[in-house]
């Protein structure tokens, strides 16, 4: 089983900034795509942002403009700025990573807090 590692959330103010941090703890697999979701209680888990293996990018709507997601793909480690944070932000936040044949497996980090304060 492959396991994520995260880092990074925390406790803002509404308009400051964070960066989220996970790296896969197996260097030898091939990484397909890395993605952010988060998941406020009673809600589905919902996408934040996801990344290609040659770094093609997806944004939800809500956060186009203001977060940025980035890898580093040798190192399998994804990454997550956010600027401009709104209360709205508030939730956990997941990494997920895909691998295996043509990304059929999946992988999740246990998730990190980000609060975001009015």
């Amino acid at each position: 089983q492959v396991q994520l590692v995260e880092s990074g959330g925390g406790l803002v103010q509404a308009g400051g900034s964070l960066r989220l941090s996970c790296a896969v703890a197996e260097t030898m697999i091939t990484i397909k795509d890395m993605g952010w979701y988060r998941q406020v209680p009673g809600k589905s888990r919902e996408l934040v942002a996801t990344i290609t293996r040659e770094s093609a990018t997806n944004y939800a709507d809500p956060v186009k403009g203001r977060f940025t997601i980035s890898r580093d793909t040798r190192k399998n480690s994804v990454f997550l700025q956010m600027n401009n944070l709104e209360p709205e932000d508030t939730a956990i936040y997941y990494c997920n990573a895909r691998y295996g044949a043509g990304g059929s497996l999946s992988a999740w980090g246990p998730g990190t807090q980000v609060t975001v304060s009015s």
